[in-house]
């Protein structure tokens, strides 16, 4: 493999482990930190692989493979931990579960909250089906 070629793949490996790290830092929602886990597993994934690619052997390509795997059971063990974390308190802010911390330690909370939730649209009010009865026809009847 060309060393320049083997940059390119450096590079994009490095950016995804870059953006995986700072949006995992940045963000507060369970599932986006969850998913910028496994974008920095990939760029050190796809770094494995070139590396692999450049000296000829396929070690770094076996070891993938094995990264890969335990990614998947990875993945399936935490989207549970969510969700079982999401129906004792329907939210996924991270800041919230502060009573999941080890004991001793003191809690901390973020200055700046989140921002109030939108009101919903109003629901649409439906005309009643068919015509609606005149003014004469109500009167003859009583």
């Amino acid at each position: 493999m060309n060393p320049l070629m083997l940059s390119n793949y450096l590079v994009v490996g490095a950016v995804l482990f870059a953006l995986g790290a700072v949006g995992f830092l940045a963000r507060r929602n369970l599932i986006v930190m969850f998913l910028c886990v496994e974008m920095m597993l990939q760029g050190v994934a796809l770094n494995l692989t070139a590396f692999a690619r450049h000296h000829g052997n396929l070690q770094g390509q076996a070891f993938v493979l094995f990264m890969v795997l335990v990614a998947a059971c990875e993945a399936a063990i935490a989207l549970a931990l969510i969700l079982m974390l999401y129906r004792s308190r329907p939210s996924l802010d991270v800041s919230e579960w502060q009573e999941l911390r080890e004991p001793g330690l003191e809690e901390t909370r973020d200055e700046e909250p989140l921002p109030p939730l939108p009101r919903p649209p109003p629901l649409p009010e439906l005309p009643p089906a068919g015509l609606e009865p005149s003014a004469s026809r109500e009167t003859s009847h009583v």
